[in-house]
């Protein structure tokens, strides 16, 4: 029988998996002690196994299982020795500390993209950018407590919501905050660690007057829209352009947020109200910022990239499992959207490398590789060309191959 010449090197979920350096998993184990106590299910098989559930959008435990145990002939390209039963899995989703998977995603984003430096000063607006917002993944049990509204039972469903500052040039989330879903947007800020020079834009919800102060302070530009609630004071109103009013602007003012009242209590934000109209959807804003250099046109060009965000939202949960989870504690629901996270993360990677010779949407590619995950095959000369690439492919089969009636029942 001739030997498939395509049968060789490792599949393309080990591929992957390269990416993770062996070494460092090794490391945030020892720092977290999370393999303590532990005898075959360490958190290196941990890590495979949540990467396999999450890719294949598994929705039990038993699936989990029985796929891999399915691909029992590609264990040791994986690292693994046996696969895990549901028992073992769901006692690890319960008792591993989920920080070894959340530390695991900072350290594989500085590792391909870089941390953040202490400047972004000398840099074009866009490479300056970050956005926040947040998304509630809705739970199947009152786990984490949401928001909404009570059930005819008089039970409210859980809810995990995740904070997320994105960097735009990136396209991808360089800090997260996990918390239950009725936590208000607004204390997120506080956490944030910035260099200066960047430029924050976020939606009205996110309305802290201190934080903005201080990040006044540290000379970084935020952009948001106004809350109808917000008090604020006209100081001077800036002549506008014919170039800047046919683009839409229809105000530009200086003002003061806060009430001067209460101002010994609240310090008071000096700020900028820019009124635009955008002829596309007919609809008027109110954009308040810190910045009085940058034009008003550019300004609302910075808030409508907030849309970013928004679609790397909906990247994750249609191409991951988040709707169906492993474990109805909060630990194993954490390690979950840490493991979407740092599955989005790696396929990001793979498109940003492939996006040299051909194009790919997040949508397709996480689509090709998760049919293809147990092939043989170079994965980047298969992005490039994948249907030339799969003409030749011919998997190694045995020459007896199982029958699905026997030869007499054929017959008969």
């Amino acid at each position: 029988m001739r030997k498939s010449s395509f049968f060789t090197g490792q599949p393309i979920f080990n591929q992957l998996l390269c990416l993770i350096p062996r070494s460092l998993v090794s490391r945030l184990a020892r720092q977290y002690q999370t393999d303590r106590y532990c005898k075959t299910f360490r958190s290196f098989d941990h890590l495979v196994t949540m990467l396999y559930s999450t890719l294949h959008q598994c929705n039990s435990l038993r699936e989990v299982v029985t796929g891999m145990q399915a691909c029992a002939s590609r264990l040791r390209h994986l690292g693994l020795s046996v696969t895990p039963r549901r028992s073992t899995l769901a006692d690890a989703n319960e008792r591993r500390n989920s920080q070894l998977f959340e530390e695991l995603y900072y350290q594989i984003y500085k590792r391909y993209y870089g941390g953040l430096p202490d400047s972004l000063k000398a840099k074009r607006w866009i490479d300056k950018l970050f956005i926040i917002d947040s998304t509630i993944i809705s739970l199947f049990s009152a786990v984490m407590k949401s928001t909404g509204s009570y059930g005819c039972n008089g039970k409210k469903k859980g809810g995990i919501k995740a904070h997320v500052l994105l960097r735009a040039k990136d396209d991808l989330p360089c800090f997260i905050r996990l918390t239950e879903g009725k936590a208000a947007d607004s204390s997120f800020l506080p956490s944030l660690r910035l260099p200066a020079g960047s430029i924050v834009v976020m939606d009205k919800g996110y309305r802290n007057f201190q934080q903005f102060i201080k990040w006044s302070r540290q000379h970084i530009t935020w952009v948001t829209r106004l809350h109808a609630r917000t008090v604020y004071t006209t100081i001077h109103c800036r002549p506008l352009e014919a170039a800047e009013q046919q683009q839409g602007v229809l105000q530009d003012q200086l003002i003061e947020l806060g009430n001067p009242e209460t101002a010994h209590i609240n310090a008071v934000q000096k700020a900028r109200l820019i009124v635009f109209y955008d002829q596309v959807t007919k609809r008027e804003f109110q954009f308040v910022t810190n910045n009085t250099e940058l034009e008003a046109s550019t300004i609302a060009a910075i808030y409508k990239k907030r849309w970013q965000i928004e679609l790397v939202f909906k990247r994750i949960k249609q191409n991951f499992q988040l709707h169906s989870f492993l474990g109805d504690n909060e630990n194993a629901i954490r390690i979950q959207v840490w493991s979407a996270f740092i599955a989005d993360l790696l396929l990001k990677i793979i498109k940003d490398r492939a996006d040299k010779k051909r194009k790919w949407s997040m949508a397709n590619l996480a689509s090709l590789i998760r049919l293809h995950l147990g092939t043989y095959i170079n994965l980047l000369e298969f992005l490039c060309n994948p249907d030339k690439s799969l003409l030749n492919y011919q998997p190694q089969q045995s020459e007896q191959q199982t029958k699905l009636f026997p030869l007499s029942i054929r017959g008969a």
